[in-house]
């Protein structure tokens, strides 16, 4: 037995990666668990293993007591029955009685063997559990296996490690026995095993290849600033030196290109940009942005990361890439929004020379302004000589020469002349103070104009209204009924005043001259009114109920709520003696 336990322990060992103090831990567990299936208890069970742990035995631990006093008989031994195993036994003694595994019946043995399978089953699971799950992070190769609903299942060696579809590249496609090289992202335990996830898509898989590809990242010699991606298209990285003779791009992409190769390669084709990190921003969105050509960055707003790149017309479309994907991994890279504009549009959104100097002064990018002729960009040194030889030499006393001036300079040509000219167009704004200060002022004087002419309309649209007012009094002012009393001698008139209230007047009432206007007039009455075209309150008052109930659409409940309302509301007062007898007349 002791050769046969021994081979099956280094097999176990060597197979399933199993150490030895748990293969012998799980044979004694076997041997209980078959113990315990024949005699009901471990309780008095005792395994013990050869000191070179080539054999191993299991005996029953027993008490021997009188041969009255035995209750049971696993636990308990007659004094008659220890005497053969051991002459020397005593009453009270413990004796240990060797068990033949042997013995077991098939239930028994059946029963260790669900346990010893069980056990090497948690133990292997825990042992590829430790050893991968130190491994997150690390490259692995495999070889494909099988595939199931888009997941491929990677032959690991001792275990099986799942590539899910979300983590494979687009431009991948695998076959039996293909070779996968892939990084392990998660270590999980699950009721059905051990799962091992896979993955190819993951930034950091592509770092570990440069780190396998290129010894100065591995050795920290290049440092990757950062790394974005989008798996399948394209990749970007930035990467600088901590050594000043070391070029990090350089050094990625190998001589002729080998090291950066092998990368795009492994990745089936996926482009690849190795970029230098620079601090400044300007340049690293310059960078960035390659292989595209930029002109010019222009910083929008720094709080908010947000930043215009001028490129050449040519480099449009390389610069935003094929569904924007270039400046979109160029934005991630740069942690700031990049506006991707030609010189065009730049010019069309009216961000123009001002506007570029405002926007650099408020983030710091100061242009230090221009003062003497020598200093205007692209001037040649000759005209320059020639222009301070007739003592020009301030660009302020250039700018306010013209043409003919320029061209009694001696030594300047008409060639020179035309050049002089269009480099003060392109680089000298003018700004004519003067000019501006009487543009100002004569806006301000129609501001002036245009405000007195709307107060002197608002006056002449209150005397008109007022005018209107008395015209509409002077219609109120009728008989009421042609059988007014003649002792009475007055005549109906409208109380309220036509001339507007003055400071101190008691009069609070407004003035109403339609009856629509009058207060609870329903509109079923007004409407009526308006259509017979009655609608003046003047001309109301002056009518009796006989003629108010011929109105169409006015029945007789609508004439008592109408003389109601107008005798609610309307007062009508007497005039003094000089104004009726003014009248009579």
């Amino acid at each position: 037995m002791s050769s046969e336990m021994a081979l099956a322990i280094r097999q176990l060992i060597q197979e399933r990666g199993i150490s030895e103090e748990l293969v012998l831990h799980t044979i004694e567990d076997t041997l209980l668990a078959a113990y315990k299936r024949k005699y009901g208890t471990i309780d008095n069970a005792v395994v013990r293993f050869a000191e070179d742990g080539t054999d191993v035995s299991i005996y029953a631990q027993k008490r021997i007591v009188p041969v009255d006093d035995i209750d049971d008989p696993a636990l308990e031994i007659s004094l008659k029955d220890a005497l053969e195993y051991n002459d020397d036994a005593e009453l009270g003694d413990e004796l240990l009685i060797e068990i033949n595994p042997r013995e077991f019946d098939r239930v028994s043995i059946q029963s260790a063997k669900q346990k010893a399978r069980q056990s090497l089953r948690e133990i292997q699971k825990d042992t590829l559990y430790s050893e991968f799950k130190d491994r997150e992070g690390e490259l692995i190769v495999g070889y494909y296996q099988r595939e199931r609903n888009g997941t491929i299942f990677v032959d690991l060696g001792r275990t099986e490690g799942i590539l899910p579809r979300r983590y494979q590249s687009p431009r991948e496609i695998y076959r039996a026995n293909d070779r996968v090289r892939a990084m392990i992202y998660e270590v999980e335990k699950s009721a059905l095993g051990l799962q091992i996830v896979l993955t190819r898509t993951h930034t950091e898989f592509v770092r570990k290849i440069f780190e396998l590809e290129v010894p100065e990242i591995y050795d920290r010699t290049i440092e990757i600033h950062k790394m974005v991606r989008e798996p399948g298209y394209r990749t970007k990285m930035s990467v600088y030196s901590t050594r000043d003779d070391v070029d990090p791009v350089g050094a990625c992409v190998g001589m002729r290109g080998v090291r950066i190769q092998t990368v795009v390669r492994e990745l089936e084709g996926e482009k690849i940009d190795v970029l230098r990190y620079d601090p400044d921003v300007r340049s690293f969105i310059t960078e960035a942005l390659k292989p595209a050509e930029v002109e010019q960055v222009i910083i929008l707003d720094e709080p908010k990361r947000q930043a215009l790149a001028v490129v050449p017309e040519s480099q449009f479309s390389l610069a935003i890439g094929k569904q924007g994907l270039n400046v979109r991994l160029a934005n991630r890279l740069t942690d700031w929004s990049i506006d991707v504009r030609t010189r065009a549009q730049v010019n069309e959104m009216n961000i123009g020379a001002e506007s570029q100097r405002a926007a650099a002064a408020l983030f710091g990018d100061v242009q230090e302004e221009i003062t003497d002729v020598a200093e205007l960009p692209g001037i040649v040194p000759r005209v320059a000589s020639a222009l301070k030889s007739v003592g020009v030499e301030l660009l302020e006393t250039l700018v306010a020469m013209d043409e003919e001036q320029l061209r009694a300079v001696p030594e300047l040509s008409e060639g020179d002349v035309g050049d002089l000219l269009k480099l003060i167009e392109d680089n000298v704004e003018i700004v004519d103070e003067e000019q501006g200060t009487e543009e100002e002022d004569a806006e301000d004087a129609e501001d002036a104009e245009f405000a007195a002419a709307q107060h002197e309309a608002s006056i002449e649209a209150e005397s008109e209204t007022a005018v209107a007012d008395a015209a509409a009094a002077a219609r109120a002012v009728e008989t009421v009924d042609a059988g007014v009393s003649d002792e009475s001698g007055a005549e109906a008139e409208v109380a309220e005043s036509s001339e507007p209230a003055e400071a101190g007047d008691d009069t609070d009432e407004p003035y109403v001259v339609l009856a629509s206007e009058l207060p609870g007039m329903p509109d079923g009455i007004s409407a009526a009114l308006r259509t017979a075209e009655l609608d003046d309150v003047a001309e109301l008052v002056s009518m009796s109920e006989q003629q108010l109930g011929q109105i169409e659409g006015m029945t007789g409940d609508d004439v008592g709520t109408l003389l109601r309302i107008i005798e609610e509301n309307v007062e009508v007062v007497e005039e003094d003696d000089d104004s009726t007898g003014e009248e009579t007349d």
